[in-house]
């Protein structure tokens, strides 16, 4: 069998140097997002890392696709819509289905810091809903 060898140099992403406030009216309170791999590179998948103080929480959104989150580090706090609050803790890995309405975020006092994983459709990896 052929081996084929790419003449493109990996994309390397350094750590903390993509760093920046999370939109205005996504959470109750600002947070650090990292983006760690951008829809337009990866046929629509993004990825990024988002790093949480304690009490914050995100609106109810969806995602066309579905959306992983794997917890790096702290406590959080992950709810679907109609359900209980579900606690994460670093190592933890939970998904959610295509357009699944939920939240999540970090508990009352503790940091908490994950990885989410989401596809775009349509240029749009996620639809924020009521506060």
């Amino acid at each position: 069998m052929a081996q084929t060898t790419s003449t493109q140099t990996p994309a390397i992403h350094r750590a903390g140097t993509n760093m920046r406030p999370s939109p205005d009216g996504i959470a109750n309170a600002s947070f650090l997002v990292e983006s760690l791999v951008e829809g337009s590179e990866n046929g629509g998948l993004t990825a990024m890392r988002c790093a949480l103080e304690p009490g914050v929480m995100t609106r109810w959104h969806t995602h066309p696709h579905g959306q992983i989150l794997y917890v790096l580090s702290g406590i959080g706090l992950a709810e679907r819509f109609g359900g209980p609050a579900e606690e994460l803790r670093a190592g933890d890995c939970i998904s959610f289905a295509p357009n699944e309405r939920h939240r999540h975020g970090a508990a009352p006092e503790h940091d908490f810091s994950y990885i989410s994983i989401q596809a775009a459709q349509d240029g749009s990896a996620v639809t924020w809903l009521e506060e």
